[in-house]
């Protein structure tokens, strides 16, 4: 696990299970390889619009994201992948390491999280890097979320 973001857990006393495992790069591949971990599986997707705002949606592993339809829900221009360089900038992150605990590293980036991430019971996260998932219940993934200095929103990111 991220040695910062283990810090951060423990001084915002948010409890967690840790699950390690080896690489995993894709939802399918995540899926495929690792069978023993509980709650609900998330990706997180960096992206950006054409105003220069940053965003990381993050929702349930196999929820396609419709970008024009987010683009309706947050009134931004064209949204698009960001770039890995960007990724590295704004979040300290690699491809394939990309969740949530990525905003301990930013003030300015948008954090949209999907309803049903938002209602889990129970939630996995890479701990910024991919050979672990982090698992919070409903209570720690909110306080977690309530301990970051972004701006959060709260969506149905379903397709339209």
């Amino acid at each position: 696990m991220d040695k910062t973001l283990e810090n951060y857990l423990k001084d915002h006393d948010i409890k967690y299970d840790l699950y390690k495992h080896p690489p995993v790069f894709t939802v399918e591949e995540s899926s495929r390889l690792i069978k023993n971990i509980p709650g609900l599986r998330t990706k997180s997707l960096f992206l950006k619009d054409e105003r220069g705002n940053f965003y990381l949606a993050c929702l349930p592993a196999h929820k396609r994201l419709d970008i024009k339809s987010l683009k309706k829900k947050i009134s931004k221009g064209k949204i698009q992948f960001a770039s890995p360089e960007e990724l590295k900038s704004h979040l300290n992150l690699v491809p394939g390491s990309v969740s949530l605990f990525g905003m301990i590293y930013s003030s300015s980036v948008i954090l949209l999280i999907d309803k049903d991430v938002w209602e889990a019971d129970y939630a996995g996260f890479h701990p910024n890097v991919n050979t672990a998932t982090i698992v919070l219940d409903n209570k720690n993934i909110k306080k977690f979320v309530s301990t970051l200095k972004c701006k959060t929103e709260i969506l149905n990111l379903k397709n339209e």
